[in-house]
């Protein structure tokens, strides 16, 4: 993949095929997959890792449920082949109890690898201040037909992902 700046070549989405190669050059694809890969009869055609980094990924580039998955399906020639929404949710049904912690390990050992590799924050020094980690306060917009159903002080239906 070539990136410029002179507008030939503009393709939707092109800026989340770096978190994708983030995600295959830290391990992070690798050490998903091998806690899962145990739960399959043969090789799987999308391996578990690519699928959950990719669900990670749509949700960076602003998908809001699992089915935002298919926004990467429209540039295959950018992204390669995108698991279906069919099986990303088979994919996250083998993710268990058993299995979170050799994922967490995977995502710590890919949060290390990037971090050595000059991607984390300055936490030491004298300059170094507080992390200060800005959380998303936008109300995300549901409709429900509860009795008794009020709505927000901002006169929409929808909860406040923090809460």
């Amino acid at each position: 993949m070539k990136v410029s700046a002179d507008g030939q070549g503009v393709v939707s989405h092109a800026g989340v095929g770096m978190l994708r190669e983030l995600a295959e050059r830290t391990g992070l694809v690798a050490g998903l997959s091998k806690p899962l890969l145990g739960s399959y009869k043969g090789l799987p055609v999308h391996a578990p890792g690519r699928v959950l980094t990719d669900l990670a990924v749509a949700v960076a580039d602003g998908a809001t449920n699992i089915s935002g998955i298919q926004t990467l399906t429209d540039r295959q020639d950018v992204f390669g082949p995108v698991a279906s929404m069919p099986t990303t949710w088979r994919v996250l049904d083998k993710v268990t109890e058993q299995r979170l912690p050799a994922i967490r390990k995977a995502r710590a050992e890919a949060r290390a690898r990037a971090w050595d590799a000059g991607a984390g924050p300055d936490l030491g020094g004298e300059a170094a201040g507080p992390l200060v980690i800005d959380v998303d306060a936008t109300i995300s917009i549901a409709h429900s037909e509860k009795e008794n159903a009020a709505a927000t002080w901002k006169r929409t239906f929808g909860f406040h992902p923090v809460r």
